[in-house]
């Protein structure tokens, strides 16, 4: 039986903002998701017993948040554009999030050895080599490339939290990564509407994309 589950309202606020600048590649988002999302804050709560779906989550959002910041310190070292370099900094930040989860259910970690690029799970590995291969045609594809992948994200954390995890540490973790990840998306709209290209949702339904651009 799961026990009570009550989770301090520190943990669950989040607080985003933008820097916007004249540049092209501005509008880097900078958020305060590094003390939430906390070894510190995570261990807090209180753990309950874990599923095998939880595990499987966990497994997956482990390598999917590694992804996003290889593919982004790949693209950011060809086009030197700054959004990749301050995304990728939040990435690893939810990438080590995954990993203090893991850490506390002593779960096995599928990132043992953090190579960039390299990936346990094959969908994963497939789907990188696919975004890399598109990113590297121009910077443009590049930003969509970082549209694309934020959309990803946030279809599969909310299809986890609906369908795949109850605990209240992992929701907590996740939907920190869900809002980080709607931050993100408006940053690369952005900054491909200065390059005056419009983004339209490849994964995400209109709607939703236009609750998170608004």
């Amino acid at each position: 039986m799961k026990k009570i589950k009550i989770i301090p309202t520190l943990l669950i606020s989040t607080f985003f903002v933008f820097l916007a600048c004249s540049e092209s590649n501005s509008f880097e988002p900078i958020t305060n998701d590094s003390n939430i999302l906390s070894k510190e804050n995570i261990l807090n709560i209180i753990s309950e017993n874990i599923s095998p779906s939880e595990n499987n989550s966990l497994q997956f959002m482990r390598e999917e948040e590694k992804l996003v910041r290889d593919v982004y310190i790949l693209l950011y070292n060809k086009y030197g554009l700054k959004v990749f370099n301050n995304i990728s900094s939040s990435e690893q930040t939810h990438t080590n999030a995954i990993k203090y989860l893991i850490e506390k259910y002593s779960l096995n970690d599928p990132v043992q050895i953090d190579v960039q690029g390299v990936y346990q799970n094959t969908k994963l590995q497939e789907l990188y080599n696919k975004l890399i291969a598109q990113g590297s045609q121009s910077n443009i594809e590049a930003l969509k490339v970082g549209a694309l992948i934020e959309e990803v994200d946030i279809v599969d954390l909310v299809k986890a939290m609906n369908e795949e995890v109850d605990n209240q540490d992992i929701k907590m973790v996740y939907n920190n990564l869900k809002l980080g990840s709607e931050n993100h998306l408006r940053a690369f709209v952005k900054n491909l509407a200065a390059n005056g290209i419009n983004y339209v949702p490849q994964v995400l339904d209109i709607d939703t994309y236009n609750s998170i651009i608004k």
